[in-house]
């Protein structure tokens, strides 16, 4: 699978409403199953959120847009090192890379673009595929927020996760 990671364009649209359109994507965030178009499209106008898109090619002419990975950085001026990690990847691409290659190209660009020192998420704790893939790529468990999400008719927890930037020296 050739995938090429790019800027998020308005174009891209209608493949991130397929994406967060289903459920085995959104029951792994904090958003309800069946995004709207309104908050999808909200991406588009976060002035200080980051967005790149996984596209892999399908024929010679064809594209189609499988993953969304963004930033959010803090505009808080004691805070602007820091910023919130958001992923998601269509169902058909799960277990090809598609999230790792883009959680490559964003810590890179969060890394020696943004100046970044502090990436963060939170990933459900039942998640574990997730979890080992942040890990490998330099995150650790800081905590955990127990039975603060409801998911599936109950309440789950989330472990809080970050990443110091690999060559920041205090």
């Amino acid at each position: 699978m050739d995938i090429k990671i790019r800027h998020l364009e308005k174009t891209d649209a209608a493949a991130l409403r397929d994406i967060y359109s289903h459920t085995s994507v959104t029951e792994n965030t904090s958003q309800l199953p069946y995004l709207n178009s309104e908050i999808v499209d909200g991406l588009f106008e976060r002035p200080n959120c980051y967005n790149l898109v996984a596209e892999v090619i399908e024929s010679d002419t064809q594209t189609k847009v499988l993953g969304h990975v963004s930033v959010l950085t803090n505009n808080k001026p004691r805070m602007k090192h820091s910023a919130v990690l958001m992923i998601a990847v269509h169902p058909e691409a799960y277990g090809k890379g598609i999230g790792k290659a883009m959680l490559i190209k964003m810590l890179d660009q969060a890394d020696n673009w943004l100046n970044l020192v502090r990436v963060e998420l939170e990933v459900h704790a039942d998640n574990e595929i997730a979890i080992v893939l942040y890990q490998k790529l330099g995150f650790e468990v800081e905590g955990e927020k127990r039975f603060s999400i409801f998911k599936d008719g109950k309440l789950s927890s989330l472990l809080l996760m970050a990443r110091i930037r690999p060559d920041f020296r205090q």
